[in-house]
């Protein structure tokens, strides 16, 4: 199993109390160590402008910006968004970005694009906000825009939402044939499909139950569209309080309480608590080793984590890194 690791960027408030010009050096520092050691794979942070799950006046960075400045500041780890909304930039445009990216970091980048849900941002960042259909079709299209500048160095296309006319994208990427894709969402009919048909990678629900089912969705599209199922690799998500005994598990679930409810109603409180309660990424070291092996026998090979407290305490990290990633990692 590999792991990847969100670093807090502010977006689910985990830049409160850090004064804005140590954010950027706190994030750094952050990647720095992370690629420095080995057991990390991969860094990543989130497409998002506002706070979540309520807008609000903390910081929230904006993720490719994000991504050139830590592919210029790292050298070995890989660089990712989970996941890049796909109708908030041109894809034309966001190819030649992720092209010069790719290039910044040595060819180390990962992109993850999606469809986009967060009703608030499309609509305060003037987008509207189409229906889902609309929305899976802009996904779609933009994914094979892609695909098409990255292999190629250029790209006519004519789709029902996107037109590009010779767009020319030099240089391509470092990476041979194209950055590698990973599409983002556990969409039954239409996201699974869109990952069979161009995905490298998926990312989809967790749990026991949703990953199997989510899987062999994704087996019956990869099956109609003459894709290797095998060939994709199917990722989560997994939020994180990780402690050594179970009271230090509930220390560091009250501290986040504490640090977050200043800014959220308390319905929002339960809900951003319910991410992490009972669920396979929480608990001591080795329940989160017997929760990620049973995953792993169901085909989870790659978990990427996110712990709400990186900004502020390294500890949990620590332990992941010593007691959890070495037994389960390839």
């Amino acid at each position: 199993m590999r792991f990847g690791l969100f670093i807090p960027q502010g977006w689910r408030f985990d830049l409160v109390g850090v004064r804005p010009a140590d954010q950027w050096p706190t994030m750094k520092a952050l990647a720095q160590r992370l690629d420095r050691g080995s057991a990390w794979s991969s860094l990543w942070v989130y497409d998002h402008f506002h706070t979540t799950p309520k807008p609000s006046e903390e910081a929230t960075h904006e993720a490719w910006t994000l991504m050139a400045g830590l592919g210029a500041v790292t050298e070995r780890i890989r660089l990712g968004q989970m996941c890049t909304c796909m109708a908030y930039r041109p894809p034309a445009y966001l190819a030649k970005v992720a092209a010069t990216t790719d290039h910044i970091s040595g060819g180390r980048l990962e992109m993850g694009i999606g469809g986009g849900w967060y009703e608030h941002e499309w609509r305060a960042y003037g987008y509207g906000f189409p229906r889902p259909g609309v929305r899976l079709g802009m996904l779609d299209e933009g994914v094979q825009i892609f695909k098409r500048a990255w292999e190629t160095g250029s790209v006519t296309f004519d789709g029902k939402h996107y037109q590009v006319d010779g767009a020319l994208v030099h240089p391509r990427p470092l990476q041979e044939p194209r950055i590698p894709l990973w599409i983002a969402g556990g969409g039954e009919k239409v996201t699974l499909r869109i990952a069979a048909k161009h995905a490298d990678y998926t990312n989809f629900d967790g749990t026991p139950e949703g990953f199997t089912r989510k899987s062999e969705i994704l087996r019956e599209h990869c099956r109609e569209v003459g894709t290797d199922f095998d060939r994709i690799v199917r990722s989560a998500n997994y939020n994180t309080f990780i402690g050594r005994d179970d009271k230090e598990v509930a220390d560091r679930r009250a501290a986040y309480i504490d640090r977050v409810r200043p800014h959220l109603s308390e319905s929002q409180l339960k809900g951003q608590l319910g991410s992490f309660d009972g669920l396979p990424g929480t608990g001591t070291p080795e329940q989160i080793v017997e929760n990620l092996r049973a995953l792993k026998k169901l085909g989870m090979t790659y978990a990427i984590i996110y712990m709400p407290d990186l900004a502020y305490d390294t500890s949990g990290l620590e332990l992941f890194e010593q007691e959890v990633i070495p037994a389960l990692a390839d």
